[in-house]
């Protein structure tokens, strides 16, 4: 599976910081901003630091078609490049993990480590059912109701509880007025993509790192990658979907602490 031409980088990214290259891949629905953006100072102080919007969101624009697994994962790689970096750390969120082990699968000779947080290497029933609801009442336009049911699924039972009712009302009516237009071609990503016969392809170190408190990524799809990947290492963090919204200072030291040392941890 390996390629050796990439496309242009067309998709827009975020670079930040100085050292080993770090490249981010995030979710559906997100952006970089939105995914990293309480970690990504972290991040930066001792890497550089490139992150790439998918088409529709951030600063990249709408897709006229489905998105391609292969395309995005080149993307990647091209940013990169881009970016002047051969070697580097891989680290995708959510709908970014499928990607990036699509990357690092196409791409062994240039991913020195790889970090996979509350992601899938395919959708289970519960994400498909899920995926469906968020498409059609994208659909309906009723932006303020989509927001309520992704704060439903993406937040722990122990977040909700205790978040104010004002804070987490006003939480709602932000996220309903910052869905990206991008959405509906994220969401069918997530309905499509698979990514089983890669895992076991993965020459770079692995960490996985559960949300063990994930309403819409269950655990299980977590631990399947951890025991597929060869050598993988799994981490469990109790948040929900969302760590950089319930524990950001715990995920970035589950990533910081991995990268110091990925061979060792391995």
């Amino acid at each position: 599976m390996p390629v050796s031409a990439l496309p242009k980088p067309t998709l827009a990214r975020t670079v930040r910081g100085i050292g080993p290259g770090l490249v981010l891949a995030h979710g559906a629905g997100g952006s970089i901003a939105d995914n990293y953006g309480p970690i990504l100072d972290g991040l930066a102080a001792g890497h550089t630091v490139v992150g790439v919007d998918w088409p529709g969101t951030g600063g990249s624009p709408r897709s006229d078609a489905p998105l391609d697994a292969d395309e995005l994962a080149d993307q990647l790689i091209a940013a990169a490049d881009a970016e002047g970096l051969d070697s580097f750390a891989l680290a995708g969120f959510s709908l970014g993990g499928p990607v990036a082990i699509r990357a690092a699968a196409r791409h062994p000779g240039r991913i020195s480590a790889l970090i996979l947080t509350a992601t899938f290497a395919y959708r289970d029933a519960r994400l498909d059912l899920a995926a469906q609801v968020w498409a059609d009442l994208y659909a309906s336009k009723n932006t303020e109701l989509l927001a309520r049911f992704l704060s439903l699924v993406a937040f722990s039972t122990d977040a909700l509880r205790a978040t104010d009712p004002e804070a987490l009302a006003a939480g709602i009516k932000a996220l309903a007025e910052a869905i990206p237009p991008g959405t509906p071609e994220h969401v069918d990503l997530v309905r499509r993509i698979d990514v089983r016969e890669d895992l076991a392809r993965i020459t770079a170190p692995t960490l996985v790192i559960s949300t063990s408190a994930d309403p819409l990524l269950s655990p299980h799809l977590h631990r399947e990658l951890a025991q597929q990947i060869p050598g993988a290492r799994m981490a469990e963090l109790a948040t929900g979907h969302l760590p950089f919204a319930e524990k950001p200072e715990q995920w970035l030291a589950l990533m910081t602490d991995f990268l110091a040392a990925p061979e060792s941890r391995a």
